[in-house]
């Protein structure tokens, strides 16, 4: 399903970071950083959540996201999805809610790694699936 492995630490990109803690936006944010990830948050509308930066776009990020996970809506995610082609994102996590049928074409038709239909939080905690950390 995907190649997140035990002590495999990934660039993630989380697109969708709110400030609103009630929101999956915040919860998976925060639970990447609780796995010790190296996370970058995603929101036009913020400048830090949790003590980190947050940016604008995928783009403004210092370093290439090796993991891009999106808590938007499905047109938001069909965008990231061209911002992913074009800087040469190969990973792409869509949270329930926000996958469509033209992102997930999309994504597969440029060789992008999309997974989707599963929470990233509940994924990774399983004992019996790959974990981020």
């Amino acid at each position: 399903m995907n190649n997140l492995k035990r002590n495999n630490k990934k660039k993630i990109a989380v697109v969708g970071v709110s400030k609103d803690e009630k929101k999956f936006g915040y919860k998976v944010f925060k639970d990447m950083i609780k796995k010790g990830q190296k996370v970058y948050g995603i929101n036009p509308k913020a400048d830090a959540i949790l003590g980190r930066k947050i940016y604008s776009n995928i783009q403004d990020i210092p370093e290439k996201p090796d993991l891009v996970i999106t808590v938007v809506p499905p047109e938001v995610t069909e965008k990231i999805v061209d911002d992913c082609i074009s800087i040469g994102i190969k990973e792409i996590w869509m949270q329930p809610g926000s996958e469509s049928e033209k992102a997930i074409k999309k994504a597969q038709d440029n060789k992008i790694s999309v997974i989707y239909n599963a929470c990233i939080m509940l994924t990774t905690d399983k004992d019996d699936t790959p974990l981020l950390k």
